[in-house]
């Protein structure tokens, strides 16, 4: 495979695919339908494991027990109507806010609906919800785009999930870093005063030899805060 370019990992995105492997390990409250021991993994030991007796596990375990038919998955306390449409409406409410979610929760409830379905209470309402919040808060992401300037050095985004920073993440960079070179060639063009200055004068400015530590300037960023 051919080796990618600084520039092309700098702008790389995340797919889909790779935001939502890094959701499995959220956990979930797993409901087994048989005794098992303990579980002695990587990431850590899960269990034992007891007929109807709750238990937390990450989300790529739960998955892999329920494609056997050995548990049945339990929705987050988050991801029920009632609070999906109080999240709606105070999103709606705010529009310079971004209400707190999990990080992942686009992620977690698209593959809780792809592979527990049949566990989840008010599916097609609660599916419905989060669709209509992702509408909202991406909305609010492009309207706040409209407020970059060539004054704007950095960007301070709290609450955002992991696919909206996904999302907007190479636009922000790409345009901050615009930002910053306009506003350098702005201030190193010389004024009409500053071209009338002959050659001489200018040759009596400060010089910075090879081994002097010139100053650097810091670079444009993005600081997304999660709640």
């Amino acid at each position: 495979m051919a080796a990618r370019s600084t520039s092309d990992l700098d702008s790389a995105l995340f797919s889909g695919a790779e935001v939502e492997f890094l959701a499995e390990d959220d956990m979930v409250v797993m409901v087994p339908s048989l005794r098992m021991d303990t579980l002695h993994l990587i990431c850590g030991d899960f269990g034992p494991f007891m007929p109807q007796v709750p238990t937390s596990v990450p989300l790529w375990l739960g998955i892999a027990m329920k494609k056997r038919g050995k548990c049945w998955l339990r929705a987050p306390e988050w991801m029920t109507v009632e609070n999906l449409t109080q999240v709606l409406d105070l999103e709606r409410d705010s529009p310079q806010e971004f209400q707190p979610l999990p990080f992942h929760y686009v992620e977690v409830s698209r593959l809780l609906m792809d592979n527990a379905r049949d566990d989840l209470v008010d599916v097609y309402m609660v599916q419905t919800l989060i669709e209509d919040i992702r509408n909202v808060r991406f909305h609010k992401v492009q309207s706040g785009l409209q407020n970059l300037s060539g004054k704007t050095h950095a960007v301070k985004l709290k609450n955002l999930a992991a696919m909206e920073v996904n999302l907007i993440r190479p636009f922000f960079v790409k345009a901050l870093e615009k930002f910053y070179i306009h506003d350098d060639e702005e201030l190193i063009k010389p004024t009409q005063s500053e071209a009338d200055i002959p050659l001489a004068s200018v040759d009596r400015l400060p010089r910075f030899s090879d081994h002097d530590e010139r100053p650097e300037a810091d670079c444009s960023k993005i600081i997304v805060e999660k709640g």
